[in-house]
């Protein structure tokens, strides 16, 4: 059978007599021009208009380029070689005058000498066309026309439904994939991998043709025969491209046939087209760089989500929670690049197996590490440098994915004469680890852990030094093709301490520590085509540590203060069902119910009704013993999505979800800071309850390389706390008594158009927000601004980003992103008087101004080594300026006396334009 197909080739190469390549001609007609400015597709219009010419090309590789040739009668090679000319684009014609137009080489249409004989398909020192017979392309092809018969056959097929299910791996590595869209055209029938890479699918029996594609990775298919529930493995190899682009969303038309609303999808192995401050690719500056997303200012990583607050964001790293995720006063992130495979952002229509926070989710998952051979990666920058090693512990079963990454900024700040930057000190490191193991193919375990440590000094003898500890454990299991389960266990520990000892009498050291145990079961049951249904448990035991004030070393006279532990147990559970209706409507409904315990010991003061919360007005104190209850909240939480499909290319979506938080970080600083202290919710200070309605219109155009959208929302906040004016939160026994109860208000428009695919992608999207507290109690005293509505601290109303990267060609790409932000609100002081002889000063309402506005440009070349197959490794230069105009943005604004004169200053983080250069290495 081999012999007879190579045999019906090799007459059909005959028969066309094939022209191939830039310098192969077949006689052709003169072409007419000249061309001036035209798009490629307007340029083979007029060339198939001309002649009888048929072009074939894919639409994202030609959409940059602009047609300029003004000769006329020309041959159609040498206009083509003209107009690709500094390109990456090759084209190729056959007798059929046949036009094909492919990146990086030509392909080749004519039989390859030596075709016949064995171990030998491609001609000696044939660099320029592409073997598509190569043995890989010959296994593709197999795997692509061959039948799978999924189940039990029977003669003839049963009428009705079975379902197909399995995972969707990477070919070179074995790792899974997330977000492939796996489908059917008729009907049209699809899903979209989840995080483990597993897809399930009910589908008509009989036969099909499965299709599964994935942006980065190459479109295949597999020809199925279904007679009953069966599993399909599928592997996909990766679509080699010059530049990697930014991806927002595995599946092209996701952001208007799926039902998720205000996600936001990154692949972070494209990270690294962002410029950053000091090169290195970081997530969370780039998840800043999109809509409905802000910062209180430079380097800050805090992230205001839709009008909240930073502690209203839940962070899981592999499901275990991050609770401080910045290096170096928030200039790095804590997530090493070259660990990470995915990240998800969840702002509104958040699902019902996530609580615990108001505003958003951000989600990130690690890479499992490559099941077939040992390979790493790493880099070295200005301040930092990292190594990444993985490879398999048993090969095709359990794999190994290790990673660490330090700063050597201490070394050259030692280096600099300013005594200022001499006497400090500022380093971290992080390290990584996950091994994933297959015990069959219904059981797979998971192992994560992750470490972080900071320590800085500025030109002080105060010693600031924080760290995250966490862990996970996860086993997933696989029931039948329609569910299954993931069993997770995880630990998280936030520890940070401030201590001086400069003067040994008043040497102290000051510690915070959170622990939070987490246990969860979560299933995935897909009953029919139209229904997809996942519920769940989960239960976290918080462990605070609110404050521990010691002597330092022997000589100190500092007096020892301890505020007492605190613990609560957090549960939940849920359940959510995605129903599609209809091909163009689709609906989903979830409810969660959460249920807190405030927990003993623990000693609660009491307060009269009516009266303000102070020290001077504790009524009496309640003692509560270990494990005792002391109080109760719980509440349901609704989710309800729904979309509608106008055309394939355009939709509305809407959607409404109810979020409690019973954890408060208690804070009067505007940007996340090592000092911040997190508090449970208790009898005094009550849990925050938000709900957001949302309603976005989605339309692609250009075959789906270009995404619009518009969402807006409106969002409320009840029991939102905020602070007294000179709030002491640090060491305070009973911190109600400085803060105040606010209700919240938030709503904004976000404008996104985004191109995808290309030579030139990137995004740009607007955002028009506001934020506001009121603080309208029945006490006057706590009331501020006279109970009317005044600006958070993070109210920025205008938000514009811009994001673009250019290939150049197959080595050289050039980024370039913009930011400008209206500046945030301030409390100025107005004017002086003197109260009983003594000077004061009287300060404006509440935020009721703001610093100057905030803009910003980076640029970033990228220079990729050699392409070579065999060398023993690959690298890549990044050089990149931050802040390339120098523009001084204010960070904050302050003021200070002297002379009996109020002076007021701006504060810079980055003054200057910030020139990095970054090496980075795979092997």
């Amino acid at each position: 059978m081999t012999k007879f197909y190579r045999t019906l080739f090799l007459l059909c190469c005959f028969v066309g007599s094939l022209t191939a390549g830039f310098g192969q001609q077949v006689a052709e007609k003169n072409i007419r021009g000249p061309f001036t400015n035209l798009s490629f597709e307007q340029f083979v219009r007029e060339v198939e208009t001309q002649t009888d010419y048929r072009f074939f090309y894919n639409l994202r590789d030609v959409d940059s380029i602009r047609v300029n040739y003004d000769k006329s009668g020309q041959k159609l090679p040498t206009v083509l070689q003209e107009v690709l000319q500094g390109t990456s684009l090759y084209y190729a014609i056959d007798a059929k005058k046949q036009v094909f137009i492919t990146p990086e080489r030509a392909i080749r249409t004519e039989l390859p000498i030596g075709f016949f004989d064995r171990g030998n398909s491609t001609s000696e020192g044939d660099t320029n066309v592409v073997d598509y017979l190569a043995e890989k392309e010959k296994r593709r092809i197999t795997l692509e026309t061959r039948l799978f018969n999924i189940g039990r056959a029977t003669n003839p097929v049963r009428p009705g439904n079975a379902n197909l299910a399995g995972h969707i791996r990477n070919a070179a590595s074995g790792e899974p994939v997330i977000g492939v869209a796996v489908y059917i055209d008729k009907p049209r029938i699809g899903v979209v991998t989840d995080q483990f890479g597993y897809y399930s699918i009910t589908l008509p029996r009989g036969r099909h043709e499965l299709r599964v594609r994935s942006i980065g990775m190459k479109d295949t298919k597999r020809q199925i025969m279904l007679y009953s529930d069966g599993k399909l493995e599928i592997e996909m190899e990766d679509d080699v491209i010059a530049l990697k682009e930014v991806v927002i969303e595995a599946e092209k038309d996701v952001n208007v046939s799926g039902l998720q609303m205000g996600l936001e999808r990154l692949d972070i192995r494209t990270l690294r087209q962002v410029p950053t401050a000091f090169g290195e690719a970081d997530l969370l500056k780039v998840v800043l760089t999109l809509p409905g997303v802000k910062s209180v200012g430079e380097s800050s990583v805090g992230l205001n989500v839709r009008g909240g607050s930073t502690d209203q964001n839940l962070i899981l790293y592999n499901d275990a929670t991050i609770y401080n995720p910045s290096h170096l006063f928030g200039f790095f992130s804590a997530f090493n690049p070259d660990m990470i495979k995915s990240v998800e952002l969840y702002k509104s229509g958040i699902p019902s197996r996530y609580g615990g926070r108001l505003s958003s989710v951000l989600e990130v998952t690690t890479r499992d590490g490559n099941k077939k051979k040992l390979s790493g990666s790493g880099g070295i920058g200005v301040l930092t440098g990292r190594l990444t090693l993985e490879g398999p512990i048993i090969k095709e079963k359990s794999s190994f994915l290790i990673g660490a990454r330090s700063t050597y900024s201490d070394w050259l700040l030692s280096s600099l004469k300013n005594p200022a930057f001499k006497n400090s000190r500022a380093n971290f490191y992080d390290l990584n680890a996950h091994i994933t193991h297959e015990f069959n193919e219904k059981n797979t375990i998971y192992l994560t852990g992750y470490y972080s440590q900071d320590e800085f000094r500025l030109n002080s003898d105060t010693v600031y030094n924080y760290n995250n500890m966490n862990a996970t454990l996860k086993w997933k299991h696989i029931f039948n093709t329609k569910l299954y389960s993931v069993f997770t266990g995880t630990t998280s520990r936030y520890k940070y301490s401030v201590s001086s000892d400069q003067n040994p009498v008043n040497a102290y050291k000051l510690t915070f520590q959170i622990d939070q145990t987490t246990f969860k079961t979560d299933f995935n049951y897909y009953p029919t085509a139209k229904h997809t249904i996942d519920f769940g448990v989960s239960s976290n035991l918080y462990k605070l540590h609110p404050g521990q004030f010691q002597p330092l070393g022997g000589e100190s006279l500092v007096r020892p203060d301890v505020v007492p532990t605190e613990q609560a147990l957090e549960s939940a559970i849920y359940v959510g069902d995605r129903f599609d209706i209809s091909p163009r409507f689709s609906i989903s409904f979830g409810l969660r119910y959460s249920l807190f315990n405030y927990l003993g010991p623990k000693d609660i003061n009491v307060y009269p009704n009516g009266s303000p919360k102070t020290e001077a007005n504790i009524l009496d104190t309640l003692s509560y013993g270990a494990g005792k209850n002391i109080k109760t909240y719980h509440g349901p939480e609704y989710r309800v999505s729904a979309r509608y499909a106008f055309t394939p290319d355009a939709s509305i979506k809407v959607s409404f979800n109810r979020m409690r938080q019973y954890l408060h970080m208690l804070s009067n600083t505007t940007a996340m800071a090592p000092t911040d202290i997190w508090k449970l919710s208790d009898p005094n200070i009550l849990p925050q309850v938000g709900d957001q309605f949302s309603v976005g219109l989605y339309k692609n155009f250009k075959n789906n390389t270009i995404e619009t959208s518009v969402e807006g929302y409106y969002k409320t906040m009840d029991n939102v706390l905020d602070f007294r004016s000179g709030a002491t939160l640090i060491m305070n026994h009973h911190p109600e008594t400085e803060v105040v109860r606010a209700e919240g208000m938030a709503y904004g428009v976000e404008f996104l158009v985004k191109k995808i695919t290309g030579r030139f992608n990137g995004w740009l999207s607007y955002t028009y927000s506001r934020t506001f507290l009121r603080v309208d109690r029945s006490v006057p005293q706590e009331n501020i601004n006279q109970g009317e509505y005044y600006p958070s601290n993070f109210d920025k109303p205008h938000d514009v980003t811009w994001v673009g990267n250019y290939r150049i060609n197959r080595r050289f790409s050039v980024s370039l992103n913009f930011t400008y932000s209206t500046g945030r609100p301030i409390t100025l002081p107005l004017a002086k008087y003197e109260l009983a002889g003594s000077p004061r000063v009287y300060y404006s309402e509440r935020n009721q101004y703001r610093i100057p506005d905030y803009y910003r440009a980076d640029l970033s070349l990228n220079i990729e080594g050699n392409h070579k197959v065999k060398k023993l490794a690959h690298s890549s230069w990044t050089v990149a300026v931050y802040n390339l105009t120098g523009r001084r943005n204010a960070y904050s604004v302050y003021f200070t006396s002297l002379g009996g004169v109020v002076r007021g200053y701006k504060l810079s983080i980055f003054g200057q334009a910030i020139p990095t250069l970054t090496y980075n290495f795979k092997f």
